[in-house]
This record gives structure tokens, C-alpha cells and sequence, in this order.
């Protein structure tokens, strides 16, 4: 089921869907430049693990289309496609994935621990860890009573954890103004969800709390659009917390370097790709055409290549400043 959804907001999602595409392309780019010979994750410009979203896009264009940079964002170990849609700057998150000084945490996080207060986003490597911070901001913001709202991201491994659902009791207990998102892409890294989860849906499991439960099949993003314009509206109006579960896809591995071995339907992936999809619904409804695709595309990329200008062009962090921003004292701003 679609909410009733006008033309530009249409065009709006396939713009954040194409951008977040763009950018982890250039991410998988410029990560695997320099990983040679072979391949040795510690080398290169972006050292260290990666993790990238392409074929989620749906879920954070969906999500993120109702909220402002007021609303806060926790989100997972993959975390670019929200941080994107939800606004934060593009050229310093990029450089924090390059590591940076320039960079959303002086280069001191990298792509899994990006924070800014800018727009209250921020993520981590912790499976889960997003929730619990969630509420703590949802509970700031209804005791502020400005209807902001808080929404929490985790994958459907992590709805096994204990922090999933000590989150779901304690926002459903006092009503905060919290929306659960659940991105099911099938793999908890190489675990299938059948043989994780004993639910086929977790949605199912909001019943559970006194909460609202749906699970948007198929990737499909005005659907997704449509579950969080209700969850939001419900929490904004003070009626509580709700939960939206998306089948997903990831169309890469769970990090670079994973060769997927485990992957029996690896071959039917590209079929399933949410962008090309989406943009044929939109040419058949007569909003899209060739020029204005084309468009679309050649913006997004200038905006991608010109933080990745702006990341590599900016400094590396003096060595000798490593302990700086981790201890607070008086003495120092």
C-alpha cells in the first residue's frame, strides 16, 4: 500500500536514492584503488573495514523524506544511504571516511562512527547500539514538547539482541515518540534470517510491545514512504512508538573484501536493484524521461566527486594530536 504522494516528493526520492547510489559507488572506487596487490584492508586512503549500502536505498529515501534535521537518526555499521538522506554535509563525511581532520570527527571515527550534531545523526559499529541512544533522545525531545521525533536503524540480526527489545518495552512503556526501522537484507554478514530468527517477519514482534507493526516487502520505496509517514505522524502526535520492517537487498557484500561464497542467490542480485526499478515506474507515470535522468545523475555526481576532491585534498590528523578530543579538562576548548 502507497499513501497518496505527489509528483516532485516522487522525484525527490529517486534523487536520494540515485545520490546515495553514486556515493558508495564512489566509496567501493576509491577504497579498492589502493588495496593492492592482492588485498590488504589496511592499506590505501581508507583504511580499515567497509561497509556500504547500495540496494537499501530505498529504506533511508523512504524514512528520511519525513523528517527534519530537528528529528534525530541512530543508525547501523552501514550507515552512509541514512546519513545522506537525513542531510548530513557530503564533504565532511566523506573525509571523515578518509580519515581526515576535516572531517565530521576530525578523522577520528571513520565510516562507522559518524556523528553529527549538525542534524543529530550518528551510527556505530555495535550491533544494536543505535537503539537505546534513540530513546534517550526521544525522551529529551517529549519532555521538550516540540513533536521532533527520534528513529533508530538496526539490520534483522541485530532484533535478537537484548538492547532490540529492552528499546521496544521501555519507548512502548512511556509512549516516546520513537520509529523502529528494521532493514531485513536477508544476511546477518553470512547467516541466512531463517536460521536466526524465529519470526518471518520481525514486525510481528511490535504486537508484543502494544505497538504498530509493518513489514514493507519488495523494496519498494513509496511503500516504505508511506509506513514512515504514519509512524512519524503517530509519533509527533505523542501517541508512542512504532515499527517498520523493509526486505531490503544488499546488492554487495557485508564488507569489501567479502567474497560471498555463502551466497546462493548472488546471481539474481542485479535483477533486483531497487534504482532502475523505480526510475522505470517513474518514465511509465510520464515524470521521468532521458534528459531529466540524465540530470539527475550529472548533478548527484558532481556533488559525490567534489567531497571526494574536498576528502583527499584535506589533512591528515597530526599523529602527535591523537589523544586530543578523547579526554576533556579544564584548560583546554
Amino acid at each position: 500500500m502507497t499513501d497518496t504522494i505527489d509528483a516532485e516528493a516522487r522525484l525527490d526520492l529517486y534523487r536520494t536514492m540515485v545520490l546515495v547510489r553514486l556515493f558508495e559507488e564512489a566509496m567501493l572506487r576509491e577504497y579498492h584503488a589502493d588495496k593492492g596487490p592482492g588485498f590488504d584492508i589496511g592499506k590505501g586512503l581508507v583504511p580499515g573495514e567497509m561497509h556500504l549500502a547500495a540496494g537499501q536505498e530505498p529504506v533511508a529515501a523512504g524514512v528520511c523524506a519525513h523528517l527534519t534535521t530537528d528529528d534525530a537518526v541512530t543508525a547501523t555499521h552501514r550507515p552512509h544511504h541514512f546519513a545522506i538522506a537525513h542531510g548530513v554535509d557530503l564533504r565532511r563525511m566523506t573525509a571523515e571516511i578518509f580519515g581526515r581532520e576535516t572531517g565530521l570527527g576530525r578523522g577520528r571515527g571513520g565510516h562507522m562512527h559518524l556523528f553529527d550534531p549538525d542534524t543529530h545523526f550518528s551510527c556505530s559499529g555495535i550491533i544494536a547500539e543505535g537503539y537505546p541512544p534513540a530513546l534517550g533522545q526521544a525522551f529529551a525531545f517529549q519532555r521538550q514538547g516540540a513533536g521532533r521525533v527520534a528513529v533508530a536503524v538496526t539490520g534483522e540480526g541485530a532484533a535478537n539482541q537484548g538492547a532490540f527489545h529492552e528499546s521496544l518495552n521501555l519507548a512502548a512503556l512511556w509512549k516516546l515518540p520513537v520509529v523502529f526501522v528494521v532493514e531485513d537484507n536477508d544476511w546477518g554478514i553470512s547467516v541466512p534470517r531463517a536460521a536466526s530468527t524465529s519470526v518471518p517477519s520481525n514486525a510481528a514482534r511490535a504486537a508484543a510491545y502494544d505497538m504498530p507493526g509493518e513489514r514493507i516487502e519488495d523494496n519498494a520505496v513509496e511503500a516504505v514512504h508511506a509506513a514512515a509517514g504514519r509512524a512519524v505522524a503517530r509519533a509527533r502526535a505523542g501517541d508512542g512508538p512504532s515499527l517498520i520492517e523493509v526486505h531490503t537487498l544488499r546488492l554487495w557484500g557485508h564488507f569489501e573484501g567479502d567474497a560471498q561464497a555463502y551466497r546462493k542467490d548472488i546471481e539474481d542480485v542485479p535483477g533486483r536493484d531497487p534504482i532502475p526499478t523505480y526510475e522505470k515506474s517513474l518514465r511509465d507515470a510520464g515524470l521521468l524521461d532521458d534528459a531529466a535522468a540524465a540530470a539527475i545523475r550529472e548533478s548527484a555526481t558532481e556533488r559525490v566527486e567534489d567531497a571526494v576532491t574536498f576528502a583527499k585534498e584535506s589533512p591528515v590528523p597530526d599523529p602527535a594530536g591523537a589523544l586530543r578530543y578523547v579526554f576533556a579538562s579544564g584548560g583546554v576548548s
